[in-house]
């Protein structure tokens, strides 16, 4: 895990190979993926303002900024990946559905994502499960990439944002 700086944005990621479970759930999302396909996770988790189990104008603004600062780093990643020749794509946390290839149908539960590839808790708010970071609670913003390229890729892509 590191933290890094997107246009002076803190974001903290990983590079995690996707476990065979999640693999299942990957394949359906990504048309073009297959079961058996070496894929990383970039999952990445943004310190909000405020706890996100809130409701309301605040909590609706603050949601706003920290999509708008994951799209533009899943963007920007994916670009650096595919420039290396590899796959690449990004879930857009309000759909749960890929960015770059606009085929799937099958949506991508980032709260499950992140609990199975970081180990990271998760609570109960009435139907919707909240992710819980150790360290900033339910004040966090959960969003994925997923790649092709290999592990030590990633990383070294990830380590040239680094804050």
């Amino acid at each position: 895990m590191m933290l890094i700086s997107h246009e002076g944005n803190e974001v903290e990621v990983s590079a995690v190979p996707v476990p065979r479970p999640l693999m299942r759930e990957v394949a359906h999302v990504f048309k073009n993926i297959k079961i058996d396909d070496a894929v990383v996770a970039v999952p990445t988790c943004q310190r909000s303002r405020m706890e996100l189990v809130n409701w309301g104008e605040d909590a609706a603004v603050e949601k706003d900024r920290l999509l708008e600062v994951f799209a533009a780093f899943g963007k920007h990643l994916c670009e650096d990946l595919a420039a290396r020749g590899h796959w690449a794509d990004y879930i857009d946390p309000c759909s749960g559905l890929p960015t770059i290839a606009k085929d799937g149908t099958s949506v991508y539960d980032e709260v499950a994502g992140v609990q199975a590839l970081l180990k990271y808790d998760v609570s109960q708010a009435g139907p919707c499960k909240i992710l819980l970071h150790p360290k900033w609670g339910s004040a966090v913003y959960p969003a994925t990439c997923f790649t092709t390229a290999p592990q030590d890729v990633v990383t070294a892509v990830l380590g040239a944002y680094r804050t």
